[in-house]
């Protein structure tokens, strides 16, 4: 999860704590105006720090990467909406359409920075199952697009990736073009980055919680 929000998260659970002891335990005069707008805040903290927790508790990490299933289902209660939308802002679709994954990390936990180089290996036969395509996208700390000399802001597997001998398909995620791989080649801003991960109509594996998603691995 974005730290910044994690952080305000924290803020916004104290200061609700806060005002419950300032009024019930603190003994300050209590007046009809202060009651409803103190109300109104604690509410909105309250619903905020709660949907945090719950996105905690139902999320799945695997390798760096961020996912939770069940996107969009009917059936969801208004909590696991809520924690969606902490998670994956702008449009949802059921699983059966696509599955999403983001990371602003490495395998290894440390945040993703266009100072290193890193690679990103699909084993043979190992590239995310689907009855439609997928897509890497590149966003910048602000999960914008990332301008860049050769105007790609995704790989795919309609961008022409080119596979090494074994079969196996490496993605190069770096500032700078990896010479004689830049069919491969996601280029990244130099500061902090976000990846997403996006499946359209998912293969069985990832419908049944099997497939796992490779690291993004620093390049030493």
């Amino acid at each position: 999860m974005n730290r910044r929000i994690s952080y305000l998260a924290i803020v916004v659970g104290v200061i609700c704590v806060y005002f419950f002891i300032s009024a019930f335990f603190l003994g300050h005069p209590r007046i009809v105006r202060n009651d409803l707008i103190q109300g109104f805040f604690i509410g909105f903290g309250l619903a905020f720090v709660t949907a945090q927790i719950y996105a905690r508790i139902k999320t799945t990490k695997v390798n760096g990467w961020i996912t939770m299933f069940g996107l969009g289902e009917p059936g969801n209660g208004m909590f696991l909406r809520a924690a969606h939308a902490q998670l994956f802002p702008g449009p949802v679709n059921v699983p059966q359409e696509a599955m999403y994954w983001w990371t602003n990390s490495d395998g290894a936990g440390r945040a993703l920075s266009g100072v290193h180089d890193y690679l990103m290996r699909f084993p043979a036969g190992q590239l995310p199952p689907n009855n439609a395509f997928w897509s890497i996208t590149m966003g910048d700390d602000g999960n914008h697009f990332v301008a860049n000399p050769i105007n790609r802001f995704s790989v795919s597997d309609r961008t022409g990736l080119a596979p090494n001998p074994d079969g196996s398909v490496d993605i190069y995620i770096q500032n700078t073009a990896p010479e004689g791989h830049e069919s491969n080649w996601l280029p990244a801003p130099l500061g902090k980055f976000i990846l997403w991960l996006r499946v359209y109509m998912p293969g069985q594996a990832i419908l049944d919680r099997k497939y796992q998603v490779p690291p993004v691995v620093e390049v030493k």
